[in-house]
């Protein structure tokens, strides 16, 4: 077994905010929605591993009302904490909140969380190195 994608929520007519969190933040590839599903609105995103898998899918779900996911939230895990800083550099760079404040908290990684654009919670993490 393994995951398929996560969802997260936004309200209707915010699916811009979530391309600037998920594609210009993250780093996430947009990719198409089926053509059935494209009238629900939301958006889609991929991430690939160096030898072209989707090693992890977010699917972006318009809900009317809409709240927020404030304790469940996807967890991303980079390749290094290089990545993960830069990544964090970048989400506050477009504005984006980054609390560091469990940065080593969690054996053999390090981390932080955000929010995306809606206010879904986000966790970020990286593996510490050994040695």
């Amino acid at each position: 077994m393994r995951l398929h994608h996560v969802q997260v929520a936004c309200p209707p007519g915010t699916e811009g905010t979530a391309r600037r969190f998920y594609a210009d933040g993250l780093g996430l590839s947009e990719v198409e929605k089926p053509e059935d599903l494209k009238p629900k609105g939301g958006v889609w995103f991929r991430a690939y591993d160096e030898g072209g898998s989707v090693s992890a899918e977010i699917h972006v779900g318009v809900e009317d009302p809409f709240y927020p996911a404030l304790k469940a939230h996807p967890a991303l895990q980079f390749a290094s904490v290089t990545e993960l800083e830069a990544v964090a550099e970048r989400l506050v760079d477009l504005g984006f909140g980054v609390d560091w404040s469990q940065r080593h908290n969690f054996p053999g990684n390090e981390r932080c969380h955000t929010a995306d654009g809606q206010g879904n919670r986000v966790e970020l993490l990286a593996p510490v190195a050994s040695g």
